[in-house]
């Protein structure tokens, strides 16, 4: 779409197909926001420009600057939330930024608009970044820092946010965010933004399962289908912050970025410094409206492998845990084959001597006892077998028994002469040293190359501690970035060495969840929590910005090994299918009645896989996991429906399903009853939601069941 400047060169007008973003310049010359919602015509830009005169009175004089503007200083008359705090030579903190230059750059698939500001000493310049994609409402920033070689003493930098968004005078604010913990994560949260400031925030050195970077804002009148939403989120993997900060007097600003509260950069003369994406999202069709766009967006313009479908996969990690020999291997994979897999993923235990989790991490080579022909003789077992093979590693982590710790102990993260804490045994290699990113790189091309792997599940099993950098001087706080940096370069560089390589993203299960890392890994390990009822309202989080076809879910035994809940096979297997569906169960164990239900289940899961991987989906019903509650993915003529009831209910009798999302004008066909109803139909009086067993029937008539977890999975198809 395009970006647009004014006749007079001192505003720019962002168009996406739905929205309309438009950056005027003040009286100081610094760029603003002058509009930030639906899209209006060309006529009404110029009103649009004009800044209305402040109605606030202020008894200190002057009013305080404008929290609209594109980027906060600190320093003058600001007393709010900061996007760039910055101590340039002589203590000087209060940078007078104005108006430079503005570059546009055009193709066809995307426009670029860059703002340079130059301080006031001429020494600092800052460039702010615009992008709109064709076919997107997200709008992308970042902003890049800049000394002059000249520039006497360097720079310290305290916080160089991506971009600052503001939201303009409403009636009201809410947000919507997730939380949680490991085992636990995404939950969906949503609250009235207070009157102050709200800081979410990972000071973990990942993105964290306790936040994740982004932000929702509407007026508290939003539902899933309907209202006005906005969406600001960040694309890093490390530790980050988002702040917000509601003015008594109206309006909301939003800004966020790399880094958190503590970390100082340090910019030297003629250096620098870029931040991660901020992006910005507006949808005027509520929640899942919103959540639709980030999907579209990010399978179309983030995801390395774009739309290509994910193989069903098996993982051994829960059948054997550390107990991984090619004996065992071989067995689960024939099973495995059988079923229908189609990727077989060995997981840890594989390498070194790593019997336990208390050594080996670091000395990435095969257990010579426990595969004494390699991985070769394996990979050629499965590949035999007609599926995939992947192998789980955990680059960034070393055991101090290891040998790669014994002769490199100053590769970790650490303070001189100080304790080194481990946590699961383990601490946490410098990715920021260039010798520890060239050994990683080494070690993984190497391994991916001789045994041909096609996949690879990136593991991060512990945040920071000890965060230091012995001999970096003052510039060892530069780690807290340069080691997501660096976990990217690696990433890139084996897709690149690799194309048909895949990485699957994981961090103790859902601790490295963001766009960042989507831009480098195809699929994320949602959470180590594989109960299926403890499922559903993380996948429901987790839905709110990441699309399905990056969500990997197991089904796997019962009672589950974490929660000793126990769940019927075909609704593990239903709440798996919304995603990626992989196993993680003790094949070894399911009885041949089990084998049989899941191998025509996984027959299923690839007849429905590219409507629930690319279809747009729809939340509906209740709480997940508690409640009755559907997902819904529609794509070209087809749609399937997921329904589920956790618990057994008496109320009042049966209730209708609405299904949203369908042309009301065509007639849809529901396979299995051969009714056939029209979308407005379908929408406004729906398909029976039974008390009991809340199968989808056009028919009317009513199965009882006196039983929990009763799931189901509805075909229909549009006609003509």
């Amino acid at each position: 779409m395009p970006i647009t400047p004014s006749a007079s060169g001192d505003a720019w007008f962002l168009e996406t197909p739905n929205t309309l973003y438009v950056i005027g310049l003040s009286e100081l010359g610094v760029p603003d926001q002058r509009y930030w919602g639906p899209r209006l015509p060309a006529s009404d830009w110029p009103q649009i420009v004009r800044k209305m005169r402040s109605r606030s009175l202020h008894s200190h004089g002057s009013r305080p600057s404008e929290v609209e503007e594109e980027v906060l200083p600190s320093g003058g008359s600001r007393w709010g939330v900061s996007s760039l705090d910055i101590v340039l030579d002589g203590g000087d903190r209060a940078p007078e930024l104005g108006f430079t230059t503005a570059h546009i750059e055009r193709s066809d698939s995307e426009s670029h608009l860059a703002l340079t500001l130059l301080d006031s000493k001429g020494m600092l310049a800052v460039t702010l970044h615009y992008r709109v994609r064709e076919g997107s409402d997200v709008i992308e920033r970042w902003t890049e820092l800049s000394l002059d070689a000249t520039a006497a003493g360097g720079a310290r930098v305290h916080r160089l946010d991506s971009a600052n968004w503001f939201i303009d005078d409403q009636d009201d604010y809410r947000y919507s965010s997730v939380n949680g913990y490991w085992a636990g994560e995404t939950r969906l949260e949503r609250g009235t933004l207070p009157t102050g400031e709200l800081n979410f925030t990972s000071r973990t050195g990942l993105t964290s399962h306790g936040a994740n970077p982004w932000i929702m804002l509407d007026d508290g009148t939003a539902t899933e289908e309907r209202g006005l939403v906005r969406t600001i989120a960040l694309g890093w993997s490390g530790t980050w912050r988002l702040s917000t900060q509601r003015r008594a007097e109206g309006g909301v600003s939003v800004s966020g970025g790399f880094g958190h509260d503590g970390v100082v950069l340090t910019l030297a003369p003629g250096g620098a410094l870029s931040t991660p994406a901020s992006f910005g999202l507006l949808s005027t069709e509520g929640f899942g409206g919103a959540s639709r766009s980030w999907h579209a967006f990010a399978r179309e313009s983030i995801r390395p492998s774009g739309d290509e479908l994910n193989p069903v996969l098996y993982n051994s990690w829960e059948a054997t845990e550390f107990d991984v020999t090619e004996e065992g291997q071989r067995a689960l994979a024939e099973i495995a084959a059988g079923l229908g897999v189609e990727l077989f993923v060995v997981d840890d235990g594989w390498f070194s001597t790593r019997t336990n989790d208390r050594s080996g991490l670091g000395d990435w080579a095969p257990n010579p006892e426990r595969f004494p022909h390699g991985l070769h003789a394996l990979r050629e077992h499965i590949t035999g077998l007609g599926m995939k093979f992947g192998l789980w590693v955990e680059p960034e982590m070393v055991n101090p028994d290891s040998a790669l710790y014994r002769e490199h102990p100053e590769w970790v993260l650490h303070f001189a002469g100080r304790r080194r804490a481990e946590r699961r045994n383990q601490l946490v290699l410098n990715f920021a040293r260039p010798d520890v990113r060239a050994w990683a790189a080494a070690w993984l091309d190497e391994l991916v190359r001789e045994n041909r792997l096609d996949f690879l599940k990136w593991d991060m099993n512990r945040p920071f501690t000890q965060a230091g950098w012995p001999g970096a001087a003052d510039e060892q706080d530069s780690l807290w970035v340069e080691h997501t940096r660096g976990v990217y370069d690696i990433m890139a560089g084996l897709r690149a060495a690799h194309p048909r390589l895949r990485i699957e993203a994981c961090a103790g299960g859902g601790g490295r969840i963001d766009l960042g890392m989507l831009a480098n890994a195809d699929q994320f390990w949602t959470s180590d929590n594989t109960d299926a009822i403890d499922r559903q309202p993380i996948q429901h989080g987790f839905s709110q910005i990441y699309p399905a076809i990056a969500m990997t879910n197991w089904v796997t035994d019962s009672p589950n090994p974490l929660t000793f809940r126990e769940v019927p096979l075909e609704y593990r297997f239903h709440v798996a299918m919304t995603g990626i569906l992989g196993i993680g169960g003790n094949l070894a164990n399911w009885s041949e009645e089990e084998r049989a239900d899941a191998a025509r289940l996984i027959e299923q899961y690839k007849g429905i896989r590219e409507v629930v991987q690319l279809g747009e989906q729809y939340r509906i019903g209740g709480e997940p996991g508690a409640e009755r509650s559907a997902v819904q993915y529609v794509h070209g003529d087809r749609v399937v429906v997921f329904c589920f009831e956790p618990r057994r209910t008496l109320d009042r009798g049966p209730r209708q399903l609405r299904l949203p999302g369908l042309d009301p004008r065509a007639d849809y066909r529901v396979l299995d009853t051969g009714a056939v109803h029209s979308g407005s139909y379908l929408a406004n009086r729906g398909l029976a939601f039974h008390e009991r067993e809340h199968v989808i029937e056009a028919t009317g008539s009513l199965r009882f069941s006196h039983r929990d977890f009763i799931s189901s999975i509805t075909e229909l198809v549009r006609l003509g």
